[in-house]
């Protein structure tokens, strides 16, 4: 009997040992600042379910584009579009067949304020504000669909000189949050949760407005032999992943 009681427990640790990949790692993440959020969420899934811990860089997906070409030794790039991923495969920098779409980005226009943008957003068209806030269309693709938007409703140059321009989708966030600009076009997934807008006021841009904002990921160089990485990109296809990248209002 005490002989049984003691080998319960070691078959038990031995089962879970099992469970467990049979060396931890850590992955080096580039991630575009609109998915940062998500990503914390999903860093923390995988590592429940594998063992392996991400370290998480947030920008532009312009400035990662520069920084891997000049060998940062980022391992999976989490992009803001499709085009990028494409482009550093072109490059010989990223693993053939490795890109994979993880999210249909949503843009908004919102403000800080409730009752400040309506539902149309038609306060575009009044222009009765001093400052809005778009993520740099040359770095951020955020900012380039906010630019397609604007000249889709023909309202581009009325609207240039009122532009406070973030580095990237993050900072734009930031420009609106804190007040330094009355309304911006950011990411929905910055300001949604439980089915909706949780704070402020905002217009859910029509895709139609602009170019899908197709989100892809991809395997870089540095991290071709490594396992870690190829289970984060696996990992991205789960319904764990999958029901946090929704959650945070993107599209699949």
């Amino acid at each position: 009997m005490p002989l049984l009681r003691i080998l319960l427990p070691l078959s038990a640790a031995l089962a879970l040992a099992l469970t467990l990949p049979a060396h931890a790692d850590e992955v080096n993440v580039a991630v575009a600042a609109n998915f940062a959020g998500p990503m914390e969420k999903i860093g923390a899934a995988f590592k429940k379910e594998t063992g392996h811990e991400l370290l998480i860089s947030t920008g532009s997906t312009g400035k990662f584009y520069a920084q891997i070409k000049n060998g940062a030794p980022f391992e999976v790039l989490f992009s803001a579009d499709d085009e990028t991923p494409a482009r550093l495969e072109r490059d010989g920098l990223a693993v053939a067949g490795t890109r994979l779409t993880y999210a249909i980005g949503r843009l908004v226009l919102w403000s800080a304020k409730p009752g400040f943008v309506d539902d149309q957003g038609a306060i575009l068209k009044t222009g009765n504000f001093q400052h809005l806030a778009i993520a740099n269309p040359k770095l951020a693709p955020y900012g380039q669909a906010a630019e397609d938007t604007m000249k889709a409703l023909g309202l581009y140059e009325k609207l240039q000189l009122k532009f406070v321009t973030g580095e990237n989708i993050g900072q734009t966030y930031q420009f609106v949050g804190t007040g330094n600009a009355e309304l911006g076009f950011v990411a929905l997934s910055q300001v949604y949760e439980g089915g909706k807008i949780q704070k402020g006021s905002g217009w859910i841009v029509p895709d139609a407005l602009h170019k899908p904002i197709r989100q892809d990921a991809a395997l870089l160089n540095p991290g071709k032999d490594k396992a870690a990485a190829r289970a984060l990109l696996e990992f991205m296809k789960s319904d764990a992943a999958k029901a946090i990248i929704k959650a945070a209002g993107y599209s699949l």
